[in-house]
Order: C-alpha cells, then sequence, then structure tokens
C-alpha cells in the first residue's frame, strides 16, 4: 500500500507516542514441541512497554503451529490448504526486513490455524497493539449487542444523541441533533474541529471523558450540514459509538465487552485502556495477542458464527463489512478502498478472478484481513512507518491460496 511522506509522518508520530537469522521450523521439527516453542515473552518482559521489548533473536516461523486450549483447530500449511513455499519465503522476506518492520504474520485457511510466525517483538502470549484496527473490533460489539437484542437494524438510523441520556441539547451547535449512528459508523458525522481542538480534547482527559467527551464534541464542533457530512477518518465519530453502546447494554460497555464478546471467544489476554470514566476507548488503545486477533478474523469469515453459535448479528456483520462510502482519505487509496461500519473493504485481483476482502486497519501494519470466499484469515502485526504490508498480502498471501 502506497503512503504519502504526509501520513508517514503522521503515523510515525502516532506510533512513536503509544507505543537476522530465522529459525524456521519444518513439519518434522515440529512433531517435538520442546524444540520448537513459539517465543513467549517473560513475566519481567510483560512490565515492560512494547518498545522496551527485546528483539527477537531468531525469527520464529512455523508452518505447523502447537495446538493450544481455547484457540482454533490447527493444520499443516501445504498439506492443509495453501502454497507453502510461497508463504516460507514471504515470512523468511519479513524477517530480513525486506517488506518493513513486522512482529507476526499468521494465517488461518478453512477453519483450520496453519501458519505462525514471530518477529522482533513478537510474541505468542504478548498482546500486541492495534492502533486503529481497534476501530473494526468496536463496530463488532454492535454486532453483538444486535444479536443480544439490545439494538436492532433499524436503531442505527436514529440520531445517536437519542440513546445518551445526561446531554445538555440548548448547547449543541446546529445539526449534531440529527447525526445518526450510521453516519459515526461510517465517518460520516459531519463533526469538524480544528487540530488545536483535537489536542485539546486528547491532552485533558481529565476533562474530556464519558459523557462530557461527548458533549465537547456536539457543543465545539462547528455546524454540521450536508455538506460537511461526508466521509471524513476522525476519532470522535467510534468514540461516540462506543458510548452509545454503553448506553444500551446491561452493565457496563467493559463489562459488556469481557462477558460477552471476548469471554465468548476465549480472549482474555488483551488490554484495552478507557478513557478515565471507565468507558473503553473506542478509536484506539487496544492490545491484544496475534492468535486472538485470528479469532476475530475467523468470526468475521464465518459470519459472525463461532463455535456453531451466533454471536453477531449476520445482517449487521454483512452490513458492516460492505463497501458504503469511499475511503478518501489520500493515504487510503481512495481508487480500492471503501469503508463500512469501520471496516474497510477492497477487491483485489487474482489471476481472472476478484476478492472481496474485509480489513480492520491500524497504523503501522496491524491488520486482520478477511476473505470469506477463501475462507481465509491473515492477522498481521507491526511498527512499521510505511505500513506497506498489503502489497505482499495481495501478490502473494492471497495468490497461495488461489493456486
Amino acid at each position: 500500500m502506497e503512503i504519502n511522506l504526509k501520513f508517514k509522518s503522521l503515523i510515525a508520530v502516532a506510533l512513536l507516542s503509544c507505543f537476522s537469522s530465522i529459525a524456521t521450523v519444518s513439519a518434522v521439527e515440529s512433531a517435538d514441541r520442546n524444540n520448537s516453542l513459539a517465543p513467549e515473552v517473560s513475566a519481567a518482559e510483560a512490565k515492560l512497554s512494547f518498545r522496551d521489548i527485546p528483539d527477537l533473536k531468531k525469527a520464529f516461523i512455523d508452518t505447523t503451529p502447537a495446538a493450544r486450549k481455547g484457540d482454533l483447530a490447527v493444520g499443516e500449511l501445504g498439506i492443509d490448504g495453501g502454497n507453502k513455499n510461497m508463504i516460507v519465503k514471504l515470512a523468511e522476506e519479513l524477517a530480513d526486513n525486506k517488506h518493513g518492520e513486522y512482529d507476526s504474520l499468521l494465517i488461518a485457511h478453512k477453519g483450520k490455524f496453519l501458519f505462525e510466525s514471530y518477529y522482533k517483538r513478537g510474541r505468542i502470549n504478548l498482546p500486541h497493539f492495534q492502533n486503529s484496527a481497534t476501530k473494526g473490533y468496536a463496530s463488532l460489539l454492535l454486532g453483538r449487542a444486535i444479536q443480544l437484542g439490545y439494538l436492532t437494524m433499524a436503531d442505527l438510523d436514529k440520531p445517536l444523541v437519542s440513546f445518551l441520556k445526561g446531554l445538555d441539547p440548548t448547547k449543541f451547535v446546529d445539526g449534531v441533533d440529527k447525526i445518526t449512528l450510521h453516519q459515526a459508523l461510517t465517518m460520516r458525522s459531519g463533526l469538524r474541529f480544528s487540530d488545536e481542538q483535537m489536542t485539546k480534547f486528547r491532552g485533558n482527559s481529565e476533562i474530556f471523558k464519558g459523557l462530557a467527551q461527548v458533549q465537547a464534541f456536539l457543543e465545539l464542533s462547528e455546524p454540521v450540514t450536508s455538506m460537511s457530512q461526508v466521509y471524513k477518518y476522525q476519532g470522535p465519530d467510534p468514540i461516540m459509538v462506543m458510548q452509545v453502546l454503553d448506553a444500551v447494554v446491561p452493565g457496563s460497555a467493559k463489562d459488556f465487552i469481557k462477558n460477552e464478546f471476548f469471554g465468548k471467544l476465549g480472549i482474555t489476554n488483551y488490554k484495552w485502556k478507557d478513557d478515565k470514566s471507565g468507558l473503553p476507548i473506542g478509536d484506539g488503545r487496544l492490545s491484544m495477542t496475534s492468535r486472538d486477533m485470528l479469532k476475530l478474523g475467523v468470526l468475521v469469515t464465518d459470519e459472525g458464527q463461532w463455535k456453531g453459535e451466533q454471536l453477531l448479528s449476520a445482517d449487521y456483520l454483512a452490513k458492516a463489512t460492505s463497501a458504503i462510502t469511499r475511503a478518501t482519505e489520500d493515504w487510503q487509496e481512495p481508487e480500492t478502498f471503501f469503508y463500512g461500519y469501520l471496516w474497510y473493504q477492497t477487491d483485489v485481483a487474482v489471476g481472472d478472478k476478484s476478492y472481496d476482502v474485509k480489513i480492520a486497519w491500524g497504523g503501522g501494519g496491524n491488520r486482520v484481513i478477511s476473505v470469506e470466499a477463501l475462507d481465509l484469515v491473515v492477522v498481521i502485526t507491526g511498527l512499521d512507518m510505511e505500513d506497506k504490508i498489503f502489497t505482499q498480502v495481495s501478490k502473494t498471501i492471497l495468490p497461495a491460496f488461489v493456486n
């Protein structure tokens, strides 16, 4: 994916603020798990900030991932699907930094976990920051709420403020009372702020938290008009979506995530920073392991089902991952990338066929990629300033599972 220099610098700032040799495990070697265990972070290392985690001395590349309780069924790359040589070659290139700085690449195909690799700071048990891929996961929470009856598909077209109690509408700027949940999910709320205002919001978390933050958005924005309600990638929209979730589910959004979403998937090793009101931040600040990211991708590929249970509304998920509007930021390849409900959609050509690809995408190369037609899920984590790994997804990974 080509990204202009301006966006590269923005990503660099964002990532810095939050933030060889190769050991290839063959099918024979991987039978002896004492000699081929995926790298783990130690208890002492787990207390460090992510940037202080030491790089692996050797990259870990495994074509027969080890089974772990609660994870996907495992298989063998090349036997259960995929071109082994193509994927291993790409993994070796990643280990040599030929495509940027990445920490993991995992692949599942037809319900089986076939490939696992870690580089640099990648560890099997270390939650990796997700950056804006968090937005895509926040969207899935609404699919869970709809499946449980706390929201309906019709609610998506209702004014967002109708779900939130305790706001002061007398202070709203014109037009904000008509912003729908659908518009916020597609980055088309129409809210507009200066760079100085956004810096103020982010730098004063003690003041701008919970409903107070939403009140500030609706007071301090420029007036919302039909002209302003076009796609603009920004944090306030998913932050308000998370606030709606918190308002409609029993208990809190934090408890809902733990008990009704991540808990259902067996995801326990994660960190989701809150806005100091206890509300998980909707536009970022989630960290989770690569294996758990894979579960979310399989959930999308399987139309919201997990081990026979319908966890997400299939109607919501289909809409959320569809091409609703163009992703028009200059770094988002506007000719090929579209946006649904905080998810990206693009079509990738392989030979004479085109494949519908769904993506939860965060800066640095963090991605969950779902291709239903191939029953394929690809997970990538990284800290790459150019974030160009999608080129290899379209040129190498997808073809490896088409041929």
